[in-house]
């Protein structure tokens, strides 16, 4: 199951770059959370630093409080237990590409140290299921390679890659931005299936997209976190004129 999220006066930095300023947010478990703003604005940053992939960059740094569910994330835990926890999915599928279909999904497991045949082979088969690709790819598993199939289902192999270390949270960064409008709708449907197990935060240009699949949406606007709240009430009501004029198509 899915797990909340906790950020207290989070700050981050690229060098000299205040890239986040004192964002202070909760994110409900087993929902699915939007994150929208105009490029460069901060939303893709914040979710790197929910799973500490942006101090990945050496000049990076951050400071601030990060709590999933029972753990704090920049104290209790190292980086690798983190990512154990917490999935992600990037803009542009990543399948490993010499591996097989089903290489890719186990990757994470054996990396983890799993050698089971018979776990593994459970374990692909649900998160392919899961990832709403089984029946497509089933009977190519190990003849295939994950950068033979087509964009839209690299980026659910990618998911279920995600998905087979059996995580609490699951952040998608732009995950449909590159595919066409199929792939999308796919990618949105099993956006809506996955958050009955998982928390999702998804990064989006797309404010459709967000409407359609997000329970609650964030609006960034120059690293900043300008407001927080319902999907419906962003929309239709947001609090700020800011937002107001994000939406509107007035800038962004």
């Amino acid at each position: 199951m899915g797990v909340g999220i906790e950020v207290k006066n989070l700050n981050a930095w690229y060098g000299n770059n205040h890239t986040l300023q004192d964002i202070n947010l909760h994110i409900p478990a087993n929902q699915a959370t939007a994150l929208i703003g105009p490029s460069g604005c901060g939303k893709s940053t914040f979710v790197r630093c929910l799973n500490r992939m942006h101090e990945t960059n050496p000049i990076a740094k951050v400071e601030g409080s990060v709590h999933i569910g029972d753990l704090d994330v920049y104290n209790d835990a190292s980086p690798v237990e983190i990512r154990r926890r917490v999935g992600m999915v990037f803009q542009r599928p990543n399948p490993f590409p010499t591996m097989s279909i089903y290489d890719n999904v186990a990757s994470g497991l054996r990396l983890n140290g799993f050698r089971n045949r018979r776990v593994l082979d459970e374990v692909v088969e649900r998160s392919l299921k899961h990832a709403a690709l089984w029946d497509e790819v089933k009977d190519d598993l190990k003849k295939k390679s994950g950068a033979s199939l087509s964009g839209g289902q690299q980026q659910r192999l990618c998911i279920a890659r995600a998905l087979a270390v059996d995580p609490e949270v699951l952040l998608m960064d732009e995950p449909a931005s590159a595919l066409d409008p199929v792939s999308t709708a796919k990618i949105e449907d099993l956006i809506f299936q996955l958050k009955s197990q998982y928390t999702i935060v998804i990064v989006t240009h797309n404010m459709q997209q967000a409407a359609r699949v997000a329970e609650r949406t964030g609006f960034f606007l120059s690293g900043k976190l300008v407001e927080f709240d319902t999907t419906h009430k962003i929309f239709t009501n947001p609090g700020d004129k800011r937002t107001e004029d994000y939406i509107t198509g007035r800038f962004g």
